[in-house]
């Protein structure tokens, strides 16, 4: 479903900030906390997935996006 992609995107997003701090996720070893960085530093935020909702509904919309009334 379109939304679900939207949600994955933002929370895969969230995710990688969660690992980059080192007091919500202590035990992350420095690699892997370079390794999100490196991830997240052109990730789509937040303004950028609503404009592709926007633009995209079928792939990023409401999950009746691109279902036609009949």
């Amino acid at each position: 479903m379109p939304n679900e992609r939207f949600y994955a995107i933002r929370n895969t997003r969230a995710f990688l900030v969660e690992l980059m701090d080192p007091k919500k996720t202590p035990r992350i070893p420095k690699e892997i906390r370079l390794k999100a960085y490196y991830a997240i530093k052109h990730f789509p935020g937040e303004h950028h997935m609503e404009k592709a909702r926007e633009l995209a509904p079928e792939i990023f919309g409401d999950w009746d996006a691109g279902i036609k009334d009949e």
